[in-house]
């Protein structure tokens, strides 16, 4: 599942912060890959920074990524107009990181006609996440040339005897394309760049003083914080305690694989391949992790391991080790590997303080789907609100101070039907966070029966709370017996806890 943005990058050594610190890591490994080998070979031969309980890693899995290149920085090649510090000049709008949400939201700032200062430590840099999406959600916001390769549907397997058909259109982003193109319109829109973190702000009244690790002092009217979940500059007074979503991915070429190159493998939760390993077997029946696949030909794949939620996450190398025994029990040999990436993806958990000076967007303003770690698509939506919000206020004759220009901007990304919405979503993470395989099973069997009105819209962010309660009774009546008494036993008290929190949220 895809999208995430703070990265903690190192030539061949792949470290994690705890996630408690609120981190989300995804790394990519890219460039031409080593000799072919027909064992497959996964992690650095330097250890990762670990969490949690768990054996160490055993030795089928401990070699693995000899196949795995050294790390390769791509950079586009543009020139960037460069902030120029000696002017003194107070920009309308600085946005620190250059992830999809905050690109989106300077380019279109600027076409509005203000000053805008884009601040990124590598504002070149291609993003190295694969992003997949719904065709439809790309196609709303006019992006259909940002994706390199589109299925005509997905697939699911809930077990060795139940399979989904989705009929849905699914894509990868072409994120060299869609960087490329925001680029450049904001370089024409008069963006302006700065090479650096920030590792300080300081507001007076009418603007804000963003001080950069170079020395130099940024000063803007609003701040935006789109550094995604390292929330360097938004502020949080709630204790974080978030479901964390951990996955291991590979694209790689292989002699074969057994899935059909028309759809994309949405979810496999099939635990066939542990039938020889109990103990894994175990482990994997208490949290389970499932397969998603994006074919792109007979021969080339994207492969990833996923854990949907979990507290504590799991350890990366458990899900690297399920991957080895999966892709063995499928027949999938990997000839090389193209690039790899590792995603800790915190979901759910408190949203941030409501308002405050500094506006957030994606990561670091609690928009990632709590039930999915979906992200992508509803920050590129909401990229135009926020934009406009400031764009209004900073246009309007009533002298709005700072704080109450950025109390302005959160009201409108987050009014209370999105709250509302969030609330229900973490309702959901709740309970999927209490199921083991059987349970998630029975869970995804009846999701996947609703009307597409209804499965669509949640995955999507679409549906309110009104159409959520009907979601709700309709996946309850899907369900099978077994899964009712489930949801109910383990419901109750999240239901109780989303109910008291709508209750406290009010305008």
């Amino acid at each position: 599942m895809i999208p995430m943005d703070t990265l903690l990058k190192t030539p061949n050594k792949l470290e994690f912060l705890h996630p408690l610190h609120g981190y989300s890591e995804k790394l990519s490994n890219s460039g031409s890959s080593r000799a072919q080998n027909q064992e497959l070979r996964f992690g650095s031969k330097k250890p990762l920074v670990r969490w949690g309980k768990c054996g160490s890693l055993r030795a089928s899995s401990s070699a693995l990524l000899e196949l795995v290149p050294e790390f390769k920085k791509e950079n586009l090649d543009f020139e960037l107009p460069l902030y120029d510090s000696s002017k003194g000049a107070v920009v309308d709008l600085a946005v620190v990181g250059g992830g999809p949400a905050g690109l989106a939201v300077a380019q279109q700032v600027s076409e509005a006609g203000l000053s805008v200062c884009a601040i990124d430590p590598n504002p070149r840099l291609i993003w190295p996440n694969n992003y997949g999406v719904w065709v439809d959600e790309f196609e709303a916001m006019d992006l259909l040339d940002c994706l390199d390769t589109t299925w005509s549907g997905a697939v699911v397997y809930v077990d060795d005897k139940t399979k989904k058909d989705l009929d849905r259109p699914y894509g990868r982003v072409n994120r060299k394309l869609l960087k490329s193109k925001m680029l450049q319109k904001c370089i024409s829109n008069g963006v302006r760049f700065h090479q650096a973190k920030v590792i300080k702000v300081i507001h007076e009244d009418a603007k804000s003083l963003l001080i950069c690790n170079d020395g130099v002092t940024v000063q803007a009217t609003v701040v935006l914080d789109a550094t995604g979940f390292s929330r360097c500059l938004v502020q949080y007074d709630k204790p974080y305690n978030p479901g964390y979503q951990v996955a291991y991915g590979i694209l790689a070429e292989v002699d074969e694989h057994p899935f059909d190159v028309d759809k994309m493998l949405f979810m496999d939760w099939r635990d066939s391949h542990l039938d020889n390993d109990m103990e894994l077997k175990q482990r994997n029946s208490r949290i389970p992790t499932f397969l998603y696949a994006m074919p792109f030909s007979s021969t080339k794949i994207f492969l990833e391991e996923t854990s949907l939620v979990a507290r504590p996450g799991l350890r990366m190398d458990d899900i690297q080790e399920r991957m080895v025994a999966r892709l063995k029990h499928l027949g999938i040999k990997v000839k090389s590997i193209e690039e790899d990436e590792h995603c800790v993806i915190p979901m759910g958990g408190p949203l941030p303080v409501l308002p405050q000076r500094v506006v957030g967007i994606g990561g670091t303003a609690g928009m990632v789907h709590p039930s999915t770690g979906y992200m992508v698509a509803r920050t590129l939506a909401a990229a135009p609100i926020v934009a406009n919000s400031i764009v209004q206020c900073l246009g309007s004759d009533r002298g709005l101070s700072g704080g109450e220009l950025s109390a302005q901007v959160w009201k409108d990304l987050w009014p209370i039907q999105r709250r509302r919405q969030r609330e229900f979503f973490c309702f959901g993470m709740d309970i999927l966070l209490k199921l083991d395989l059987p349970g998630t099973r029975r869970f995804f069997d009846a999701f996947f029966d609703l009307e597409p009105h209804y499965w669509h819209g949640f995955l999507s962010s679409r549906l309110f709370l009104p159409e959520l309660i009907f979601f709700g009774f309709s996946l309850f009546s899907y369900a099978s017996n077994t899964s009712r008494i489930e949801i109910m036993a383990k419901g109750t008290l999240p239901l109780v806890n989303m109910i008291n929190n709508l209750v406290k949220d009010t305008e």
